[in-house]
């Protein structure tokens, strides 16, 4: 069920995403006189679920015919055909198309020897431009809205790094640098920290000055400038993370904690013989037998591994347990939530004050994301690259709206940013060629176009399947 769940949302969105991205490119066509002949939300390989033409939308809303019906011979017969805008629903929910008269695109229309003043390719250059930065622009403005939106309804809620009393748990990595369990981050090169969030680990990697709060005294530490965002985030344990002690808030029904006997309340000292200061060394402990897992052969193996020492601390009395982990290495207990353990920064905004609010909000997760792209290019990079898998599990499993439009405000900067790339097949490499035709006042060649819009469709199809194929790598446990 919470598989279905993560699923709706993700086609919930991205139909909304996609329908506006088309609806921009419509509305420009239709601004110019451009005819469209077909509006699809999904792809429409040999059927579609639904279509209609816009001549009964239109006897619907009692607007006159935008383009009467005619005749012509097909074969030897007369064969009636309204040239009009065919409206439909696909079956394939990757996507969605418009198909603008006269325009070499991915919908692969022949195009006739004589020019029609309908047609895309009759009009400048400048309205042929607004036409095809229109779905880009939808999905960019779409997404500041969103933002706005959420400033307006639930606000901004979030700790402050500097709020983060208990300190924070450095890796080895982050320790060599000159870093130590309990430090408070409080700068980067002269810039406060914010929030624990992503683009504070991209401070950190950019960094030539850190200041932290140690014991009460103000340190600077030296750093390259040039860490690897990529290796801080996926090692583990990661760079640094916000301490969390390692007592239990609440125990599962019927899972190994409850059935040990461990209670709320109960604080974690040791597992198996090592000492643990926090949740976060716990997780670490857990790692470590889930590498062990890894080589285990026989159910006997399994259950030695499993069979779990645990150290724990109640009311100043400190007793040990043998707890036998569930399959997947589980003890059965939630940590205590850092919104609970420290200061809450919550903000409120009125409905003209959500504007600038998520106009900048929006602005810092668009240089975030472009930030990130260096990466792409890497091996590890290229690794990270996730699919609809991927994007479909960042969507909860129950249903938050919270959550759905941050994800979906997320989902529309990424869709205008990879659409405006100068890559063929996509609006970016239109505009390219537009600019190109504006500044040398000469056209590329029609069987150009062709050719480069078979070069780009083809490399989209080789990311979309590299994409999908790291899904399923990494649900095999391989990646």
């Amino acid at each position: 069920m919470t598989v279905f769940i993560q699923i709706l949302q993700l086609v919930l969105a991205l139909a909304l995403l996609v329908l506006l991205h088309e609806l921009g490119h419509f509305t420009f066509a239709k601004l110019f006189k451009v005819r469209v002949s077909r509006f699809y939300l999904f792809f429409n390989p040999k059927f579609h679920i639904v279509s209609t033409y816009d001549k009964w939308v239109r006897h619907l809303l009692k607007l006159k015919p935008e383009i009467v019906p005619t005749k012509k011979e097909e074969d030897g017969k007369v064969v009636k055909e309204y040239v009009g805008t065919e409206y439909g629903i696909g079956w394939l929910p990757l996507g969605g198309y418009c198909a603008i008269d006269g325009m070499i695109d991915e919908t692969n229309q022949k195009l006739s020897a004589e020019v029609k003043p309908w047609e895309f390719r009759s009009k400048p250059a400048w309205q042929r431009l607004l036409i095809m930065i229109g779905g880009v622009l939808v999905n960019f403005l779409l997404a500041l809205f969103i933002y706005s939106m959420i400033m307006f309804t639930w606000g901004e809620k979030y700790i402050s790094v500097q709020d983060m009393t208990m300190g924070m748990k450095f890796n080895e990595e982050a320790k060599a640098l000159g870093f130590q369990d309990g430090d408070i981050l409080l700068s980067h090169d002269g810039v406060d920290f914010r929030d624990f969030n992503a683009d504070l680990y991209r401070a950190l990697a950019d960094a030539h000055e850190v200041s932290v709060k140690r014991n009460g005294q103000t340190v600077s530490i030296s750093m390259p400038g040039d860490l690897n965002l990529l290796d801080m985030l996926k090692n583990d344990p990661k760079f640094v993370s916000p301490f969390i002690p390692s007592v239990l808030d609440s125990v599962i029904a019927e899972s190994p904690a409850a059935l040990a006997g461990l209670q709320k309340n109960d604080r974690i000292v040791a597992i198996n013989g090592h000492e643990v200061d926090s949740y976060n060394e716990f997780m670490n402990e857990m790692g470590r037998l889930s590498d062990m897992m890894a080589s285990a052969i026989t159910h006997e193996d399994s259950l030695r591994i499993r069979t779990t020492s645990i150290v724990y601390v109640r009311e100043e009395m400190t007793d040990t347990l043998q707890v036998v982990l569930s399959s997947d290495l589980k003890l059965g207990f939630t940590s205590q939530s850092l919104y609970t353990l420290y200061k809450v920064t919550d903000i409120k905004y009125g409905f003209f004050e959500s504007f600038p609010a998520g106009i900048e909000y929006g602005w810092n997760v668009l240089k975030g994301y472009v930030s990130d792209l260096r990466y792409v290019f890497t091996a590890d990079g290229a690794k990270s690259i996730g699919g609809f898998g991927t994007i479909g599990s960042l969507f909860p499993p129950m249903w938050d709206w919270y959550v759905f439009w941050k994800m979906t405000a997320f989902l529309s900067i990424i869709l205008a940013f990879m659409n405006i790339l100068p890559i063929p097949a996509l609006d970016g490499g239109h505009v390219l060629f537009l600019l190109y035709e504006m500044i040398t006042r000469r056209k590329p060649s029609e069987q150009f176009m062709i050719r480069a819009e078979y070069v780009g469709f083809a490399l989209i199809i080789a990311l979309m399947v590299i994409a999908n194929l790291n899904d399923i790598l990494r649900g095999l446990g391989i990646l």
